[in-house]
């Protein structure tokens, strides 16, 4: 995969599709980092800004955390129907 520098959809965009590409085949592990800005600078030819916009956008999806000071990691996969969410969307149990 590659990014189109002639295409309509904003190259940080592009990059996060590619990482995020990426941490779906498996090639970043869950709770293992991502490629850190300067090697995205370097790997795609980009400015820092556009590294940073991509992976803000890989945060935005929910498919990484940054930790200030460690890095950029691989969220670990929910279980199929384990979610906080779909619980909070069943509401309160009966006992």
């Amino acid at each position: 995969m590659t990014v189109d520098l002639e295409g309509p959809e904003p190259l940080y965009e592009q990059i996060a599709t590619v990482l995020a590409a990426r941490i779906a085949d498996g090639t970043y592990l869950p709770r293992r980092r991502v490629p850190s800005e300067a090697a995205i600078c370097t790997e795609f030819n980009v400015s820092r800004p556009t590294a940073r916009s991509a992976i803000r956008l890989l945060n935005e999806r929910g498919l990484v955390v940054t930790v200030r000071g460690k890095g950029t990691f691989v969220k670990e996969r929910q279980p199929a129907g384990s979610s906080k969410d779909q619980a909070d969307e069943e509401g309160p149990t009966q006992a």
